[in-house]
């Protein structure tokens, strides 16, 4: 009758140690801020109220898979680091492998159980059990909650079991719950990053003009992609400020206070580009009269910008790619591999597809580059922003020369409707040579049409990335005579001209007249005879578009 008593009564007790746990774990999940605590906290009470000890939760790591110790009661430091497992190794990895609850009523009794974290001559001399849940969400397996317990002890397994199942679920949701919070916080970060940015006009801070919508879409991608750890690979056409993107996605990156390494590799001959990039040690060749660090540990921290990719020479191609794999370098005339942490924004004005079908650049190479591409608009694709970048160099090299000079009336249409094939560096140009060559303070139409008549000779084939325009089977008459008191505007059709016949073909855009009354029946004609599509008439009249658009609107057609 006493036994019996006795049974009952530690029955009751245990109930009640369970239910002060489970309430315990409610209030924790309800009041705790920070899961690392809360997790503690519960494998604590589970070993002082119900006998469960050295509990552990373990997550897969990130970067190997592996399980790995990442909460724990009772075990030291040594013991947590020693706690990794694959998937399917051992108990513990079986459990997250398949699902499925593992009892081990006596450890020294099965293989499977490794005593990798904890040794066995740390734990009681006598039968020790080891129990092992899945952690689950949405009916998958996203961690293990083991505890060891003495095997003599009063208490059912089964009570364990039940405990344990509920207590795996409250850690799974204080895992989501905190997981949510991260990912939530992280969207927070990054959107208040992006709208801090926004307030300096972009990317203005960085020596980036412009407020047009092809920009601002590149400017808000470098935004979201800046403080990964992804390769880059920027391209478009030269002078349409690939560098300045590259430094922005540097500075505004968690590598900002680290190196930010520059090489173009089209400026190096292929014979130096190798020490260049990778160093050399003393001797390697004639002349390494001293070791010396390549580019690529220059950068180790920070980022390597590597212009004009697209020139390198395939030897070297091969090399690069072993530097994105496996993260190492080894200088020539090395003999052993340094690590370097460094993160890679590359830039071409080529097409690197193009060149990949012809043979001339590595598959897996560009496609280790091409992780996030970006692709920089030339300036005739953000006209609105010539006005800003025109101001922009007009101030810097007024007051760089100490003259005060502005721009006469018509001069910032001209600048418009010119083609720019060099892009930002050629409109720069052209505004610091018309400031050098301006008269009494001020820039004239007639001097711009002069600089920009000489700058219209640059060939058609400078446009490598301008779109091809759709072939027209309308005919014109030429439009009008070469004359004097022209200004050049685009010029980029490399395709057959179009002959007054009427036979197919498109003509040949030429530097752009002043707009003339007498012109006004001559493309409105032009106009009629393609029915109304500007694009096909602007063709067959050896403009642009932009170019046709500006001459119908000035003379109000």
């Amino acid at each position: 009758m006493n036994d019996i008593a006795h049974e009952d009564r530690t029955d009751h007790d245990g109930r009640e140690q369970e239910i002060t746990l489970l309430l315990e774990v409610a209030r924790l999940m309800g009041r705790s801020r920070d899961p690392d605590a809360a997790i503690y906290r519960i494998l604590g009470m589970m070993s002082q109220l119900l006998g469960l000890n050295r509990g552990r939760v373990l997550l897969p790591d990130p970067d190997s898979g592996h399980l790995k110790i990442r909460h724990a009661y009772g075990l030291t430091d040594a013991e947590r680091e020693r706690g990794s497992y694959s998937l399917g190794e051992g108990v513990t990895g079986r459990v997250m492998k398949t699902g499925q609850i593992a009892l081990i009523q006596d450890i020294d009794n099965e293989p499977e159980y490794l005593a990798r974290a904890v040794d066995r001559a740390t734990l009681p001399q006598e039968t020790v059990a080891y129990i092992a849940l899945p952690i689950v969400q949405d009916e998958t397996s996203i961690g293990v909650l083991g505890v060891h317990r003495l095997r003599r002890r009063s208490r059912q397994f089964q009570d364990d079991l039940n405990v344990l199942r509920v207590i795996a679920a409250m850690i799974g949701q204080v895992l989501r719950i905190n997981q949510l919070i991260a990912e939530r916080t992280a969207e927070l970060v990054s959107e208040n990053r992006y709208l801090k940015s926004a307030l300096d006009t972009q990317g203005a801070k960085y020596g980036i003009l412009g407020e047009s919508p092809a920009l601002r879409a590149v400017l808000k991608q470098v935004h979201r992609i800046a403080d990964t750890q992804a390769t880059v690979l920027i391209t478009g056409d030269s002078g349409t400020g690939k560098e300045k993107i590259a430094r922005m996605i540097h500075r505004i990156s968690q590598r900002s206070a680290r190196p930010f390494i520059s090489l173009n590799c089209a400026a190096i001959p292929a014979d130096l580009l190798e020490s260049e990039l990778f160093g050399h040690e003393k001797g390697a060749f004639t002349g390494a009269n001293s070791a010396k660090s390549g580019k690529i540990a220059l950068a180790d921290g920070g980022t390597l910008f590597l212009d004009e990719i697209g020139d390198m020479p395939e030897a070297l191609q091969s090399k690069i790619l072993r530097v994105l794999q496996e993260r190492v370098v080894q200088p020539i005339g090395g003999s052993r591999d340094i690590p370097v942490d460094v993160r890679v924004v590359a830039a071409t004005h080529k097409d690197l597809q193009q060149a990949v079908n012809a043979g001339e650049f590595r598959l897996d190479l560009f496609y280790r580059l091409n992780v996030i591409p970006l692709h920089m608009p030339a300036l005739r694709d953000r006209a609105s922003d010539i006005r800003l970048l025109a101001r922009h160099f007009l101030d810097r090299y007024s007051h760089l020369h100490g003259w005060n000079v502005v721009l006469d009336e018509g001069v910032m249409e001209r600048l418009e409707t010119f083609d720019w094939p060099g892009n930002i560096r050629q409109l720069e140009n052209v505004l610091e040579r018309a400031v050098l060559l301006s008269s009494e303070g001020r820039v004239g139409t007639s001097l711009i049409d002069e600089i920009l008549h000489e700058e219209s000779r640059i060939s058609p084939g400078m446009h490598a990335s301008r779109p091809t325009e759709p072939e027209t089977g309308a005919s014109a008459a030429p439009f009008g005579n070469e004359s004097a008191g022209q200004y050049p505007d685009e010029r980029l059709s490399t395709d057959p001209p179009a002959h007054h016949n009427g036979a197919p073909g498109t003509a040949i855009v030429r530097p752009y007249r002043r707009v003339q009354a007498s012109e006004a029946d001559e493309l409105r004609e032009a106009v009629e005879r393609c029915g109304g599509n500007k694009t096909r008439a602007a063709m067959a009249l050896g403009l642009t578009p932009r170019q046709l658009r500006y001459r119908l609107k000035k003379l109000g057609l």
